[in-house]
């Protein structure tokens, strides 16, 4: 079945443009280049980030940072293994991920952290990225607002994610 979709997806988007009168190869045309400008918009402030994360993480300071808030998170219940993804989550999918690959692997997959990390993961976002993305293209310059409701958001992801595994999987 999936082998026929993408042979179907084109055959439609010809006979539709056969059948409305459009010049297929020049709306695709002008579609890529649309595309490219977004791209040369977006790349400067996400390669910015992603060499600030890099660093970051080589640094150590996120294993520091992710000591000192161990006590002040363990009355909510959030694994200090967490801890390090929680950080890196809304900065980056790639080192969250990563980090939430080392979480399960040490801790296990049915343990409470490797738990507590997969919904980590799937319920938060990357935040810092999606907002340097998007003010990029609509070339917004103030995010005064947009940064701390983002991370507010995010530190109710990961207490949500902590108490939702607590009480759903009775760990």
């Amino acid at each position: 079945m999936t082998d026929y979709i993408v042979p179907c997806l084109i055959f439609f988007i010809l006979a539709h443009g056969v059948a409305t009168g459009t010049n297929v190869y020049s709306a695709l045309m002008e579609g890529a280049k649309q595309g490219l400008l977004v791209v040369r918009d977006i790349f400067p402030p996400v390669l910015i980030m992603l060499t600030v994360i890099a660093m970051v993480r080589a640094s150590g300071a996120i294993d520091l940072i992710s000591n000192s808030l161990a006590p002040v998170v363990a009355p909510l219940g959030v694994p200090p293994e967490c801890l390090p993804l929680a950080l890196l989550r809304p900065f980056s999918g790639g080192g969250a991920l990563s980090v939430g690959s080392e979480v399960i692997a040490r801790s296990g997959p049915d343990s409470l952290a490797g738990r507590i990390a997969a919904v980590m993961l799937g319920s938060s976002e990357t935040s810092f990225y999606t907002i340097a993305v998007y003010s990029a293209y609509i070339k917004m310059k103030n995010t005064r607002y947009i940064v701390p409701a983002a991370l507010s958001a995010d530190l109710a992801a990961f207490v949500a994610s902590s108490i939702a595994v607590r009480v759903l999987l009775g760990a």
